[in-house]
């Protein structure tokens, strides 16, 4: 009977997490659905670091630290950024490295994640961040609902930004969050 309750509550865990995913996505699109505050880039940078090292024992280093300030909803760029860094974890092993880095260009803020894993297909790449969709024989390596991505996906396009994607089969992974520093002025 205690295994019969562990598996009903795990399985109620994973449909009620993918429930609040897919309410996520839904309300995107919705006036509201970001909370702007004005985030020190560098502070920003080693919190991200500090919460994704928390994940798993791998190499993980901050490449690089921007400077200055930008204006976001620093709940919602955590998130997104904390999705990457889980498929990361997802798709290296202990002797891998996980890096985060920010950087400035023109007038937006960059937020990278790289991983030195398994990479990805040019095939896969085309549709990584349609909703439902995994990479191939990711289901192999891990369980997941294949909306992670769609939500990094849907938080740029929210702060008027977009995801930048570059990897090689067995060279790892490169995912970069590119939003306006100010997004009141046109960003």
């Amino acid at each position: 009977r205690r295994r019969t309750i562990r598996l009903v509550t795990d399985e109620l865990d994973r449909m009620g997490t993918i429930v609040d995913d897919l309410k996520l996505l839904a309300e995107a699109d919705q006036p509201g659905f970001l909370r702007f505050e004005w985030i020190d880039l560098d502070a920003f940078t080693h919190e991200l670091h500090s919460k994704a090292s928390a994940l798993a024992s791998r190499s993980w280093t901050v490449d690089h630290a921007g400077g200055g300030t930008f204006l976001a909803d620093r709940h919602r760029l955590t998130q997104a950024a904390m999705n990457l860094a889980h498929n990361a974890v997802q798709h290296t092993t202990e002797s891998d490295t996980i890096a985060i880095a920010t950087e400035v260009r023109d007038d937006h803020v960059c937020i990278t994640v790289r991983d030195t894993g398994v990479g990805i297909s040019l095939s896969d790449q085309a549709a990584i961040f349609d909703r439902f969709t995994r990479g191939t024989g990711a289901h192999l390596r891990y369980g997941g609902s294949g909306l992670g991505l769609a939500i990094v996906k849907a938080i740029a396009d929210a702060h008027e930004g977009r995801v930048e994607l570059e990897s090689r089969l067995g060279e790892g992974a490169k995912f970069t969050i590119v939003v306006p520093r100010d997004p009141r002025d046109g960003g």
